[in-house]
C-alpha cells in the first residue's frame, strides 16, 4: 500500500513564530482564552497585550482551557478524509487535558490508524523543537508512524526553562501563595521555572536575585554550561512581552557564549503568556 503524504499539526502553544510554521507547513490548533466570560482563540482573535491590559485596567485574569474532544476530530477528519496522516504534538500530558483529549479524537473512526498524537511532554517551544525533528523527517519522506516513534524518543532531550520577573500572575492564578509572592517580590527574586520533560510537568530551579539586566546573563550562561552535549541547530529565545534591549541582550549572550546554527526569537500564545506573566523569558534547545 502506497505511504500517504503527512500533515505536520500542533497545538497553538507550541510558540514556533510564522517563518518556521512557514517553513514546516505546520498547522496550529488553538486553545481557548476565557475573558470576562467571552471564549476567544489564542492569537486568533486576543493577544498577549490585551490579556495584560485586563489585568492591569480591571485585576481580571483569564482562565485558559483545552481543546475538547469533538473540536480535534472536527479537525483532523478534513485532512484524513484527503489522504493524509497527522503527526500532532499537544502540550504537556501534565500540564493539560488536551493531550488526553486529542488521543481519544484519534481513535475515532475514520481517523484511528491516521492521526498520531504526541505528548510533546513541554509547553512553548520546547514543543517546537520536536515539530522542527518531525518537519526534517517529512521532507525525508518518512512516513507518520515511524516520525511519530522517531521523535517521541527524543522528548527527553528538549529543554525549556524561563525566568520570571513576578510572581504576581502565578499568585492570582492560584499556582503559587501570595506569601511566596510577596516574599519573592521584597527580595527582588527572580525564579527559573524548568519544565520536567519526562512529564511536561513544572518545578522552581535556581533562584537568581537583582534585576533582568543582570539575571538574564546568568541563566543563559547557566543553562548552556548544564549540558555537554547541547545539539547547536536550533536555540529558542520566547518571551510573553519584555523590552527590545532584554531580547537583544540576551540574544548577544548567546552568541558570545555557544554558536548555534539557527537562533530564533518568538513571543509566547496567550495560553503561556497569561500563566506566567510580562517580561518572562526563556531559552529552549536539545541535546544530542
Amino acid at each position: 500500500m502506497a505511504e500517504r503524504n503527512v500533515i505536520l499539526s500542533a497545538d497553538s502553544t507550541c510558540d514556533m513564530g510564522d517563518e518556521l510554521k512557514a517553513r514546516y507547513g505546520v498547522h496550529y490548533y488553538p486553545f481557548h482564552i476565557i475573558l470576562e466570560e467571552k471564549d476567544y482563540q489564542d492569537n486568533v482573535d486576543i493577544h498577549v497585550q490585551e490579556i495584560y491590559q485586563a489585568y492591569y485596567d480591571r485585576k481580571v485574569l483569564p482562565r485558559t482551557a483545552a481543546i475538547n474532544v469533538g473540536e480535534y476530530a472536527d479537525y483532523f477528519r478534513p485532512f484524513v478524509e484527503e489522504g493524509y496522516d497527522v503527526v500532532h504534538f499537544c502540550l504537556g500530558g501534565a500540564l493539560s487535558s488536551a493531550q488526553k483529549n486529542c488521543v481519544l479524537a484519534s481513535q475515532e473512526p475514520g481517523l484511528a490508524g491516521h492521526v498520531y498524537p504526541i505528548d510533546s511532554y513541554n509547553l512553548s517551544t520546547g514543543i517546537a523543537l520536536q515539530v522542527i525533528e518531525a518537519g526534517e523527517r517529512i521532507r525525508q519522506g518518512l512516513p507518520a508512524g515511524q516520525i511519530a516513534e522517531e521523535v517521541s524518543a527524543l522528548r527527553g532531550k528538549c529543554h525549556a526553562s524561563f525566568i520570571l520577573d513576578t510572581l504576581d500572575f502565578m499568585r492570582a492564578g492560584g499556582r503559587c501563595s501570595a506569601v511566596v509572592a510577596f516574599g519573592a517580590n521584597l527580595l527582588s527574586l527572580k525564579p527559573c521555572i524548568e519544565v520536567d520533560n519526562t512529564s511536561g510537568a513544572m518545578h522552581v530551579g535556581k533562584k537568581y536575585r537583582g534585576n533582568l539586566e543582570k539575571v538574564l546573563p546568568l541563566y543563559v550562561k547557566d543553562k548552556l554550561a548544564q549540558y555537554p552535549n547541547i545539539k547547536r541547530d536550533h536555540l529558542f529565545i520566547t518571551y510573553s512581552t519584555i523590552r527590545p534591549e532584554l531580547i537583544d541582550l540576551v540574544r548577544k549572550t548567546v552568541e558570545k557564549t555557544m554558536a548555534f546554527r539557527e537562533v530564533h526569537i518568538t513571543a509566547a500564545s496567550c495560553t503561556i503568556a497569561s500563566h506566567c506573566g510580562p517580561n518572562t523569558l526563556g531559552i529552549l534547545f536539545e541535546t544530542e
